[in-house]
């Protein structure tokens, strides 16, 4: 399975989960190590977007185009959360979610939902899972974001 993540240059061959261990995501708490991706280069876009102060253009970045294994996916679905999941600040039970999900170690990727664009999936990769070394960043190239969706 093909996934997709933006990073800053200096990341762009980093899959250790870092970034999200360090300040925490919608599913994970501030400790737990998960890598973000998405199902598609638009959704990667959107979700930098909804991070990005308004006026301000994302500089500096590189699409990484990963491969992961199809045979160790957990799924949570839209009806499986309660109405609320999407609000920020994040709600604390979608953190335990991912937080869980990383302490039981049973599958490599997580798929949740987007919060940012309805009927669109991200996928959510545990760095400390057997399959882990079946991960391969197969491309990464230089990304620039069209100006228009920045602008006041």
């Amino acid at each position: 399975m093909i996934v997709y993540r933006l990073s800053r240059e200096k990341y762009k061959e980093d899959l250790s989960g870092r970034g999200a261990e360090i300040v925490g995501g919608r599913w994970n708490s501030i400790g737990t190590a998960l890598l973000y991706t998405g199902e598609n280069r638009a959704l990667c876009t959107a979700e930098i977007a909804v991070h990005t102060p308004p006026g301000t253009t994302p500089q500096d970045y590189h699409l990484m185009t990963i491969e992961i294994p199809e045979d160790s996916i957990e799924v949570i679905k839209t009806d499986d959360l309660e109405e609320n999941w999407r609000r920020f600040p994040h709600p604390l039970y979608t953190k335990f979610y991912g937080d869980n999900f990383v302490v039981r170690n049973e599958n490599l990727t997580l798929e949740v939902p987007s919060a940012v664009i309805s009927g669109e999936y991200n996928y959510l990769i545990n760095p400390k899972h057997q399959l882990f070394k079946n991960v391969k960043i197969l491309k990464t190239e230089p990304f620039e974001f069209d100006k228009r969706l920045f602008e006041k």
